[in-house]
């Protein structure tokens, strides 16, 4: 049958190839050999010697028998050698693992152990903690460990005395380990495109963290899909406000190499030198969580530069942006683009894709709409929000919640080492986020809450993200979280901990608690109404997130809030 002779047409090496990203970096360095590939203060790279430096990396940790299987651990803040882990080490067929430098020692040596690292390679400023991290696998082995390879990399900006400490505990210099590769090591892609590429740990604020097992078909659609989502042009200036140890920086890691862009790496964020970068190094995108672009509308006038030389694009995920942050970065001339993801899809693969007939809007309806989470990337094959129940998907009327499911080429191989998680996750054939949301008529869908956040008082449910966008409207909140507190009259009750922007008097704290409850009441139903408010620095995770499970104590330690006496 004709149709028959249609479908068996054999896959042979002439039109079939394993699906990598790690091929971008090769046409980049064909391309444009002489572009900047990465610029870091006074250090830059062309893609040509980016290519070269990748290679003599995939070559020397062959050399040391690191190969398919392997793990090399880099910890490291947005500095090049983060960068070209993520094609050296991959391009030695080994698994990268970007670790997240805010984690404490007892983390870092649970990452490392249960990865079983066979090379750590890390920043001066960072080797106590790995030091630290070492040992404590050390005692715990009890004589059955075998130290990995540390290779320590040396920053100029850093105190001399950390590197030289580094040295005499055995690490072997970056530069010096580079210098045993070959830089035109003949390095081989992947012979399946299901291969692990890449190992990341979700922050694990209430258990060990899950080991997330990402493939090279994954990183590669996902590189692509940022830049056709985001419409991210060839040679973009990309500056890394978005750690690389996060979700492997969203893939842009990849998608930079793929676009021939170049990369302008921060060690230290802070407002002034975003402002600083953009006003001097021709930045046109970056990406960061909304605590960052929390700092950037408030930053002292010194520390800004206005206006921007040019439109920057902001791609913004990690928590729900309240539309009054994202309204004053549209103010300030930044184009904010909302995505949502996790770890388990590759960092965000949805996006609130602009629609022409929003430019006609007030600016504040714009912020509304732009803060919905939106519909599924382009290499995303599904996306929905189901009940918890039958996991039927629920209507799409904007308020009947579910539970917010993923399914496609970009969600996670499984979790490492842990059968049972996996099999809870893909219950159903689908990946479960955890996440509650609704989805809207035209088809958006929007986060109401994590599942444990929901607020149930007096048998309604309270999203405690809605009720933090209208507070984070308030003229005195820098930042703001919403939990459950335990209530004598309507079993929990909203409980607002709020820090205060800088310049603001916490002296007549009554008077201000006052003056917030006032402004909830106008703005928000009376049972959404914060019935406590609390003064003070958030706690935060590694990754900085606010970590609502110490909060959530802090309140119940608070006790019940009385019933009130007619």
């Amino acid at each position: 049958m004709a149709d028959a002779d249609i479908d068996h047409l054999p896959k042979n090496s002439a039109n079939y190839t394993a699906l990598t990203p790690l091929g971008f970096l090769e046409r980049a360095a064909q391309v444009h050999p002489n572009r900047k590939s990465l610029i870091h203060g006074s250090i830059k790279y062309t893609w040509h010697q980016t290519y070269r430096r990748c290679r003599q990396l995939a070559s020397a940790l062959t050399n040391r028998s690191v190969a398919s299987g392997s793990t090399v651990a880099v910890i490291a803040p947005n500095i090049p050698a983060m960068y070209e882990g993520h094609f050296g080490v991959p391009m030695s067929g080994a698994v990268l693992n970007a670790v997240n430098i805010r984690l404490n020692p007892h983390t870092v040596a649970f990452l490392l152990g249960h990865s079983q690292a066979a090379v750590i390679i890390v920043d001066q400023e960072f080797y106590l903690l790995a030091e630290e991290a070492l040992q404590i696998i050390a005692r715990e082995s009890k004589g059955k460990y075998k130290p990995p390879i540390v290779i320590v990399i040396a920053d100029k900006n850093c105190n001399p005395e950390s590197l030289e400490y580094a040295l005499r505990k055995g690490a072997i210099e970056y530069e010096s380990f580079l210098e045993t590769g070959d830089p035109d090591f003949a390095w081989k892609p992947p012979k399946d495109e299901w291969q692990s590429i890449a190992l990341g740990y979700t922050s694990g604020t209430t258990a060990s963290p899950k080991g997330v097992v990402l493939h090279h078909r994954g990183a590669y659609l996902m590189s692509l899909s940022n830049a056709i989502v985001w419409g991210m042009k060839e040679g973009s200036v990309y500056l890394w406000t978005l750690p690389m140890f996060h979700c492997n920086g969203w893939c842009f890691t990849w998608s930079l190499a793929a676009l021939c862009g170049t990369s302008v790496c921060l060690r230290q964020v802070t407002a002034k030198s975003v402002y600083s970068a953009i006003a001097n190094l021709g930045v046109t995108h970056f990406c960061a969580a909304p605590v960052v672009l929390n700092t950037i509308v408030n930053a002292p006038k010194d520390e800004v530069i206005l206006p921007l030389p040019r439109v920057v694009h902001v791609m913004t995920a990690g928590a729900a942006p309240p539309p009054s942050i994202l309204l004053a970065m549209s103010k300030q001339g930044f184009r904010v683009t909302h995505t949502y993801g996790l770890s388990e899809t590759y960092g965000p693969s949805t996006i609130c894709a602009w629609k022409p007939e929003w430019d006609s809007l007030p600016p504040d309806a714009q912020a509304r709409m732009n803060a919905r989470q939106g519909i599924r990337y382009v290499a995303l094959e599904g996306l929905d929000v189901v009940s918890t129940q039958d996991m039927n998907p629920v209507p799409a009327d904007g308020t009947t919640i579910g539970e917010i499911v993923f399914r496609g080429n970009c969600v996670m191989k499984g979790y490492l080492k842990n059968p049972n998680a996996n099999k809870e996750t893909f219950a159903g054939g689908w990946f479960h986020s955890g996440d509650l949301g609704v989805k809207h008529s035209d088809g958006y869908i929007e986060i109401k809450d994590r599942s444990k956040d929901i607020i149930i008082s007096g048998g309604e449910n309270i999203s405690s993200v809605e009720v933090e966008n209208i507070l984070y409207q308030h003229p005195s909140i820098f930042e703001v979280s919403v939990v459950a507190r335990p209530d004598e009259q309507w079993g929990e009750s909203p409980c607002a901990f709020v820090t205060l922007k800088p310049g603001i008097d916490a002296a007549d704290q009554q008077r201000l608690i006052g003056d917030i409850l006032k402004f909830s009441r106008s703005k928000m139903p009376a049972y959404w109404v914060p019935k406590s408010v609390v003064f003070g620095p958030l706690p935060k995770t590694a990754t900085g997130k606010i970590q609502k499970h110490l909060l959530r104590a802090k309140a119940k330690e608070m006790g019940p809030v009385k019933k009130s006496r007619m």
